[in-house]
């Protein structure tokens, strides 16, 4: 659980796979892109931080968080990847539209991960406000993003090496 101003998205690079021979697609949401441009920049940071190059690193937008699944599973048929990244955010309103997004985004994802071959990192922040969200985006909470980059470098390795 996260405490107030504890920055989670440090890692130590020197016991992460280098990353320079993974191919990652990173599927970014537009709606609140002040938030998702940030998470991916997290992303893409880490990736290159850990030596993936930057030719292999490809991202398509999509319009909003329930887009993601169908663009995941798009980029691992136009390209050919190791992992997959999904970024979006949904903050909670008035109605009853942020949990049929976030439960329908939720089971999608894990679906593709269920179905198919090629691992799919979840990064859809779920938020009750909009500053919860920019404390996850780059914020005191750190990037999420950047927790992304890392899992998706952990199970790019799992999926070529089995362990």
């Amino acid at each position: 659980m996260a405490t107030a101003n504890k920055n989670l998205s440090n890692y130590d690079k020197n016991t992460i796979q280098n990353a320079k021979d993974f191919r990652f697609g990173i599927v970014v949401s537009e709606w609140n892109d002040h938030i998702t441009n940030g998470l991916y920049s997290g992303a893409e940071a880490a990736l290159l931080d850990c030596g993936a190059l930057p030719e292999n690193i490809i991202r398509w937008n999509v319009p909003g968080s329930f887009e993601l699944i169908y663009g995941a599973s798009r980029i691992t048929q136009k390209h050919e990847l190791d992992v997959v990244i999904t970024i979006g955010c949904v903050i909670k309103g008035e109605t009853m539209h942020f949990e049929f997004v976030c439960e329908g985004v939720t089971q999608g994802i894990k679906d593709l991960n269920v179905k198919g071959d090629v691992p799919v990192i979840f990064c859809l922040l779920t938020d009750n406000n909009e500053q919860q969200s920019i404390d996850r985006s780059g914020g005191i909470h750190g990037n999420k993003g950047t927790e992304a980059a890392i899992a998706a470098i952990k199970m790019a390795h799992l999926k070529r090496t089995g362990e």
